[in-house]
């Protein structure tokens, strides 16, 4: 075990996990896939299932990429604007969060068309960065009017889920029956329909459409609320209490999720209310397992490792879209890769991809280089 590091208002465990998210868009599946096929084993299988979405109802663990991304900019909220907003610097705050979202919104544009215009019908304008860009600034948004008094973020988060649940549940698309959950019939494709300019990414519905980022918010205004509870000092709370109380939280999170998911089912491209339960769920069980392990017992090396690729997750992202990565791996790998049978050599250049990520990565955290979004 390593020797804990000094505290500091900078918590490794959260750069790590969202460094863990990153590393399964940025080549985390693509190996498991080339294992999986090199093996055949069952348990690898298993995981290869879950590292693909689900068309519709359901969850599986690729699922929850996306929401613990959002949650996690929650967590880190508190953190990032406390001291200011301490500080009665409140319109700073304010114009620093909107022009986060905004420039969030434009990087997501940019990675879906390029930086061109393609005519507006060929154009899609909905995007992941821009769901965390607008629903994370709604959150935060919140977080700044309710700063003296914290406790009303729950009314917001309640307010929220059971807003978006009435809407879908008393909405429709015409010619459909009031709650239709069907991509053709529910009112969120609908509304995308009718207002979304440009080109939807399933032609009839879009995953990261308009009205789908109000219960989003949910996902990042429980973020808030663990950066909170973190964010407390440690005499107040113990580390261990405060591992505990996410883990606690985490499962309850899950039980409700789980309960209305019978009448509101689990469902990411609508991202229902017990979807957004579910997965702030998930994501506070794994933030408290990598607090415990990280910060509380002070494993942090291999915090870092993940670390590396969470100090710098919008610029990896983006990277990924216009940066070969492909390329180099093979460039560096491909004589190795091309000396073994096919199977080994797919394992070898999909880790090699990781690796020159990785290495990319670490060059820019040494150098101090960050997109600071």
């Amino acid at each position: 075990m390593d020797t804990p590091a000094p505290k500091s208002d900078r918590l490794l465990s959260l750069d790590s996990l969202r460094g863990f998210d990153l590393f399964w868009i940025i080549g985390g599946h693509a190996v498991i896939t080339a294992l999986w096929k090199l093996t055949d084993w069952t348990w690898l299988a298993v995981v290869h299932e879950q590292l693909g979405h689900v068309k519709w109802n359901g969850f599986h663990f690729e699922d929850l990429i996306f929401p613990l991304f959002l949650f996690l900019a929650g967590v880190s909220t508190p953190y990032a604007l406390s001291r200011r907003l301490g500080e009665g610097a409140r319109g700073e705050v304010i114009r620093k969060v909107v022009v986060r979202g905004l420039v969030l919104v434009l990087l997501g544009i940019i990675y879906n068309n390029g930086l061109q215009w393609k005519g507006l019908e060929n154009m899609r304008f909905a995007s992941v960065l821009g769901r965390i860009g607008l629903a994370g600034m709604c959150a935060q948004l919140l977080f700044v009017f309710s700063f003296e008094q914290p406790r009303r973020l729950w009314y917001w988060l309640v307010g929220v889920l059971l807003a978006y649940w009435a809407v879908l549940s008393f909405g429709h698309a015409p010619g459909f029956a009031a709650g239709d959950l069907t991509m053709e019939g529910n009112f969120t494709s609908y509304v995308d329909r009718l207002l979304l300019p440009g080109k939807l990414h399933l032609k009839i519905h879009d995953p990261e459409g308009l009205l789908a980022i109000l219960p989003a918010i949910g996902n990042a205004l429980l973020g808030i609320l663990a950066g909170l509870w973190l964010r407390r000092t440690d005499s107040e709370v113990s580390g261990h209490r405060k591992a505990a109380g996410l883990a606690v939280a985490g499962l309850a999170l899950l039980l409700l999720g789980g309960l209305w998911s019978f009448v509101f089912p689990l469902n990411k491209n609508l991202w229902t209310s017990s979807f957004v339960l579910w997965t702030s769920g998930w994501s506070a069980l794994l933030l408290g397992l990598f607090y415990w392990v990280i910060d509380v017992q002070g494993v942090r090396r291999l915090g870092a490792i993940f670390a590396v690729i969470g100090m710098n997750s919008v610029l990896i992202y983006m990277a990924g879209k216009f940066i070969n990565f492909d390329y180099t791996a093979r460039a560096l790998f491909g004589g190795v890769a091309n000396a073994l049978p096919a199977g080994w050599a797919a394992l070898v250049l999909a880790i090699g991809v990781l690796v020159v990520e990785w290495l990319f990565l670490w060059f820019l955290k040494e150098k101090k280089v960050f997109l600071k979004v």
